[in-house]
């Protein structure tokens, strides 16, 4: 588990979390009862992650696995799930590129003041 965590950047106790939901099926096991994970179960972790960064709670991560074990006739109920998902980003990108916009056009304000190209205003600050 420890290697894994490595791999994939998941701490120990989110991966056992994982495991013991069942997010990660047929995992194998040492004789010593260590879960032994390979290659595909692996790149199915780091699906989770992004999964998990997508927005998805447990239970639609859950969901989206069993819809996976099911095969190619879930594709269409599958992307659904991806679209709404990145609908969702793409709203939260638009509005922190907006803030990104609004940061650097303050900075480019303060620089120009500082400058002495233009006078200093303030909303805050009443003139007359």
């Amino acid at each position: 588990m420890t290697q894994t965590c490595e791999k994939t950047g998941l701490s120990y106790e989110t991966l056992k979390f994982y495991c013991n939901k069942g997010l990660v099926p047929n995992v194998k096991r040492s004789e010593s009862n260590y879960r032994l994970f390979d290659d595909n179960d692996i790149g199915w972790i780091k699906s989770l992650k992004c999964l998990k960064r997508c927005g998805m709670g447990i239970d639609e991560m859950i969901r989206y696995k069993d819809l996976c074990l099911e095969g190619i006739s879930t594709i269409p109920e599958r992307r659904k799930i991806l679209a709404e998902k990145l609908k969702i980003l793409q709203d939260e990108k638009e509005k922190i590129q907006a803030s990104i916009d609004y940061i650097e056009w303050k900075n480019n304000f303060y620089d120009d003041v500082e400058a002495g190209k233009i006078p200093y205003t303030s909303y805050l600050i009443k003139t007359e």
